[in-house]
């Protein structure tokens, strides 16, 4: 894959500012429990309509993108690049489907190669890390098939339905990138 002129547009998905009709949509993501055990470690609550207007602050130390489609412009998730240090050139990755119907179709990860262009090319970011729970199987093939590496575990840091699960922490440097991507 060579690097898209278009810092936004994939071949089917498109990152977006925050529209002011999202927390519309994403209000029914907030009732989907996969969705919510998938995205955070911690417990699985669903959010009012203010508080994730309230959450959309966004920082200096962050790159935050809704992710649409670009046939009908339906907005099915979100990725971000967040805790940014500058100095050290690294920043985090954090993305949800929240749309079911658009889960493990490939939607993910064309969302996560755009941003990391976006972190690699536009932000001269070095370094992108993510953690992920060991029973997201989905997002971590996402995670391999775009490069990332495993970088290792926090044993036991999730508990959810009577089991304990591990974290796995990931990463992709930029000349890893570079070498999977022909640049």
């Amino acid at each position: 894959m060579t690097v898209n002129s278009n810092l936004f547009n994939g071949n089917r998905v498109k990152l977006t500012a925050v529209r002011e009709e999202d927390a519309e949509v994403m209000i029914y993501w907030m009732e989907d429990a996969e969705y919510l055990r998938n995205v955070d470690t911690e417990y699985a609550y669903p959010k009012t309509k203010e508080q994730l207007v309230t959450d959309e602050k966004i920082s200096a130390n962050e790159v935050y993108f809704r992710i649409r489609t670009i046939s009908d412009d339906t907005l099915i998730g979100f990725v971000s690049i967040h805790s940014m240090e500058w100095n050290n050139r690294t920043g985090i990755l954090a993305v949800g489907i929240g749309d079911s119907k658009f889960r493990n179709k490939g939607y993910g990860t064309e969302s996560i190669k755009l941003i990391l262009q976006y972190a690699f090319n536009e932000l001269n970011l070095d370094r992108i890390g993510l953690e992920v729970i060991e029973y997201n199987k989905g997002g971590i093939k996402a995670y391999q098939k775009v490069g990332f590496q495993p970088e290792g575990r926090k044993r036991s840091m999730v508990y959810r339905d009577g089991k304990r699960y591990d974290v796995i922490m990931m990463g992709i440097l930029r000349d890893e990138w570079e070498n999977l991507n022909d640049l």
